[in-house]
C-alpha cells in the first residue's frame, strides 16, 4: 500500500471524518496520560470538528492511501476565544489516527501551520497541548510554558500544558 501522505485544505465535507478521527485518536492517544472518567467526558466536548475553524483555511486534513489519518491547524484568537495578540497564533485541534503515529502526520501538519503563521506575520506559535503531546510539541521547536487546565461542563478539569514556539 502507498504511504505517501499528502496535505489539503480542510473542507466543510471532511466534518464528519474529523469527528471520527478526533474521537479515536483522543480515547486511545490520550488512555496512558488521562483517567478514563475524564476522557468519557470531555471527548464528546472537544473532540468535534468546529465548522468556523475548519472554513478558515489555516485548517488542514493529511491523507494517505487509507484516508484522513491526521488533521490540525491554527487560528488568531485562542482556543476560549479571547481576543488574540498581535504576532501570536495559536495551534488547533491537532490530531493523528492512533494507527499512523511516528509516521511523520503531525510533523508535516505543525511544520505547514508553523510556514503558514510565519508567512502572514506571525512571531510565536501558542499550542494547548494534552499531557500526551508535550513531548511532540517539545521535538518540534515548542518550550514548556507551565501547567493549564480546561474547565468542562460537570466540574470536569482537562489538565494541559502551554507549549510556546518562536517563529
Amino acid at each position: 500500500m502507498d504511504q505517501t501522505l499528502s496535505l489539503r485544505p480542510a473542507v466543510l465535507a471532511d466534518i464528519e471524518a474529523l469527528d471520527r478521527l478526533y474521537r479515536r485518536s483522543y480515547m486511545r492517544l490520550l488512555a496512558a496520560d488521562y483517567p478514563a472518567s475524564v476522557l468519557v467526558c470531555a471527548v464528546p466536548v472537544f473532540g468535534r470538528a468546529q465548522p468556523d475553524l475548519v472554513a478558515s483555511g489555516r485548517f488542514h486534513v493529511v491523507e494517505d492511501a487509507s484516508g484522513l489519518v491526521g488533521a490540525g491547524g491554527w487560528s488568531l484568537r485562542p482556543p476560549n476565544g479571547s481576543p488574540g495578540q498581535r504576532g501570536l497564533g495559536h495551534v488547533r485541534h491537532v490530531a493523528t489516527d492512533p494507527d499512523h503515529t511516528r509516521k511523520g502526520v503531525a510533523a508535516l501538519l505543525l511544520d505547514h501551520v508553523k510556514r503558514q503563521a510565519q508567512d502572514i506575520g506571525m512571531t510565536q506559535l501558542c499550542a494547548l497541548s494534552t499531557l500526551t503531546a508535550v513531548p511532540f510539541y517539545a521535538a518540534m521547536g515548542f518550550e514548556e510554558q507551565g501547567p493549564s487546565r480546561i474547565l468542562l461542563r460537570g466540574g470536569i478539569s482537562f489538565p494541559s500544558v502551554v507549549m510556546l514556539a518562536r517563529l
